[in-house]
């Protein structure tokens, strides 16, 4: 079992129980597991010993939604300004043409950018299988964390409900309910590990309430609940979708959720704006997580997700960056101080704390994820997940007053290095056994292949037209 010493750091921000900042700390890891943390450990030599001078030490931060394959399509002109159903519309044409390779470099890609912004263990929410292509999709995001290192959770989403049906998206990236039930079956049981410092764990994940069927979430439900895995969903993003609960259900989202068997402690919804306070409360009672993606909602102009009254009810809250097609970017640094600034915005003095915020990003999405027994604070025992800050940035040259506070208030983009499970994935700011260059010049010819394909179909050039 290899051992990692970190020295001297100028503070460790543990965001424990007690939230404790550790000055001049050092932490002692063997394998995955922080053996001992404090100040002047006594404790020589290891396999590898790291000089944290005037570093910043923090938990890793912990992504609860994304749609990786969506990093190939960031910056479209004819989907930058666009509300969730319009945006879809126009995706799903670029998106019919995903091959394996394509999953593969975008799931490198926003993986990679995930863990330089100090991201340690990412979910993801994959749910287009365009006709005529490899089942096998989900695979290639698999077979990404894993080269990377990253700490992962993949969940296997599906659409049964295409447009013929009465649903949104087109036909040709929707799967028949059998198909998706039988590969859900096979993604569970090759990858599904739930040790308590796995690096894979997979999820059940129906894409929304207006792209499957009524069937396929019972039964989707029933399947995960017999394998003891996670569910997630897209859910309360928009009004469009509420409008459709109504007009096509007969119910709004969340009684639709009720209806099918998604609610309870192990399910997880992607957003959460527009729940009603007696939603609220049901949530809060019932142990039912949200993913927060603050900068995909101001982005599509969704709205801003009822912050204080979730917490305030007891709702399990996590942090997400969301696609990168919403976004355009994984960088979890970013997000975080976006949902700091964003309910300040919005609350005035009721806002989030910058504690608050981080505990968001760490221990909560912990939470969400039902992970928090490993990960989420930097503790004896738990997963040695974290990232560290340059104090001597020029940067943060005036802002040395609050190191915990530092990435919310003065902001960051990028780790300095990067740590999973004792593992140095991320080194001087850039990937560790991965060339960079080469990977976006790849990453860059997939996604003009896709527009390309999509413009040649439709006649439309989606790189410049602006509508």
């Amino acid at each position: 079992m290899s051992t990692l010493l970190i020295r001297n750091a100028r503070s460790i921000v543990t965001m424990d129980g007690e939230n404790r900042v550790i000055r001049n700390g050092d932490m002692y890891i063997e394998g995955q597991e922080i053996i001992a943390i404090g100040e002047n450990l006594p404790y020589e030599t290891a396999d590898r010993v790291i000089d944290a001078t005037h570093k910043i030490v923090y938990p890793g931060l912990i992504n609860t939604h994304h749609h990786l394959y969506q990093t190939l399509t960031r910056n479209i002109p004819l989907a930058q300004d666009c509300s969730l159903f319009d945006w879809l519309l126009t995706l799903y044409e670029i998106w019919r043409h995903l091959e394996p390779e394509d999953v593969y470099l975008s799931a490198m890609t926003g993986l990679g950018e995930l863990l330089k912004s100090g991201c340690t263990t990412s979910s993801d929410h994959f749910y287009v299988f365009p006709n005529g292509v490899s089942e096998f999709l989900i695979d290639e995001e698999i077979r990404a964390a894993s080269e990377l290192g990253i700490r992962f959770f993949p969940t296997r989403g599906s659409m049964s409900l295409g447009r013929s049906n009465g649903g949104l998206p087109p036909d040709e990236v929707t799967q028949t309910e059998s198909v998706i039930l039988r590969d859900t079956q096979r993604v569970i049981e090759k990858y599904h590990n739930a040790d308590r410092f796995s690096m894979l764990r997979v999820g059940v994940a129906p894409c929304s309430p207006f792209s499957v069927s009524r069937d396929l979430l019972k039964e989707s439900s029933a399947l995960a609940r017999s394998y003891g895995v996670r569910m997630h969903t897209h859910l309360a993003e928009t009004m469009d979708e509420e409008q459709f609960c109504l007009e096509r259900l007969g119910v709004r989202p969340l009684g639709y959720m009720e209806q099918t068997g998604w609610v309870g402690d192990d399910v997880w919804y992607a957003h959460g704006i527009w729940f009603n306070d007696s939603e609220i409360h049901k949530m809060g009672a019932c142990g039912c997580g949200v993913a927060h993606c603050p900068s995909s909602n101001m982005k599509l102009s969704s709205g801003a997700i009822p912050i204080r009254k979730l917490l305030d009810a007891g709702v399990k809250v996590g942090l997400g960056v969301d696609g990168s097609a919403s976004n355009d970017a994984s960088n979890m640094l970013w997000d975080l101080r976006m949902a700091y600034l964003l309910h300040k915005h919005e609350l005035q003095e009721r806002g989030l704390t910058t504690n608050e915020t981080l505990s968001i990003a760490t221990r909560g999405s912990a939470r969400v994820l039902g992970w928090e027994s490993s990960i989420g604070s930097l503790e004896v025992g738990k997963a040695a997940d974290l990232f560290m800050l340059d104090s001597r940035k020029l940067g943060f040259a005036g802002a040395l007053f609050d190191d915990a506070a530092l990435p919310l208030t003065v902001g960051a983009t990028q780790a300095d290095m990067t740590i999973v499970g004792g593992r140095v994935v991320v080194e001087n700011g850039m990937l560790v056994g991965v060339d960079e260059e080469k990977l976006a010049f790849r990453t860059q010819l997939a996604a003009d292949r896709l527009v390309n394909s999509a413009s040649l179909r439709l006649g439309i050039d989606y790189r410049k037209y602006r509508g």
